[in-house]
């Protein structure tokens, strides 16, 4: 009953985002207490999701990276399915509020919106935009981010670079496995491809510049044509001092500020 009803909630809510572009992935769940189905377009995912033990059905979605989902879930709703006493007419009744849900004209214009920022990301990606790609890679560099932002401003594209990209990306090229040496050389290159100025000073100057020759070759072999053409040139300045960006204006603390207007 409870395959059947999961498979049921599924279905419907497959019919109900296929018309704004979305589209079922084949995943498995590597938790024994979980059923899960996907459905991703090129800006955002949804996902059904059932736990056994609480016997909870949930509609969450999230953002989309490169990557895939970024995984940052936010829970639209949820119902209580008891496979022991309800019946798939229980089952249809949580199908139709997660349609209703996801055909709600206020999720209809988030869905637009998200395509509208990312065709504009796409063709001027910054410093910002390419510290939350590393997200799929690294998830606890997220609250680096963070806090970078939440400290100064504008982002301090460089120095975050330096101090929180370079030292996971040389650990993950020295060490990693061949999938996720082809993952960040797939993030680089579109990047590198899609960024700003700033942003493409950062993948080679910064990032592949900081790579131990001894490793170069691994990561090499997983970059665009281009950036690997953008490389070579970039090694010339290597071991030579660049100028670093100028020093930005430390953010007050809302603490501060509610300080300061009391005063």
């Amino acid at each position: 009953m409870l395959n059947e009803a999961f498979n049921l909630i599924s279905d419907k809510v497959e019919e109900a985002v296929k018309p704004q572009g979305f589209a079922k992935v084949k995943i498995q769940s590597t938790d024994d207490n979980e059923l899960v189905s996907l459905f991703t377009s090129e800006t955002m995912a949804y996902s059904v999701i059932y736990y056994k033990d609480k016997q909870h059905t949930l509609l969450r979605e999230c953002g989309m990276t490169d990557d895939g989902p970024d995984n940052d879930w936010k829970t639209l709703a949820t119902w209580l399915f008891d496979p022991d006493h309800d019946t798939l007419k229980e089952a249809s009744s949580i199908a139709n509020d997660f349609c209703d849900a996801i055909s709600a004209p206020s999720a209809v214009k988030k869905i637009k919106q998200a395509k509208k920022t990312k065709k504009s990301e796409d063709g001027n990606a910054d410093p910002l935009f390419l510290a939350k790609r590393f997200i799929t890679l690294f998830p606890d560099i997220k609250d680096e981010i963070r806090e970078e932002q939440d400290c100064y401003y504008p982002f301090r594209g460089v120095t975050f670079a330096r101090a929180s990209i370079v030292p996971r990306v040389n650990e993950l090229i020295h060490n990693g496995k061949a999938g996720e040496l082809k993952k960040l050389g797939n993030i680089l290159s579109a990047q590198y491809t899609n960024g700003d100025v700033d942003t493409r000073s950062i993948i080679t100057i910064v990032i592949l510049n900081s790579v131990p020759e001894a490793d170069e070759a691994k990561i090499e072999e997983h970059l665009s044509d281009n950036l690997k053409k953008a490389f070579s040139y970039a090694k010339k300045y290597r071991g030579k001092t660049v100028k670093p960006e100028k020093e930005k204006k430390k953010k007050q603390t809302i603490a501060q500020r509610l300080e300061g207007m009391q005063k």
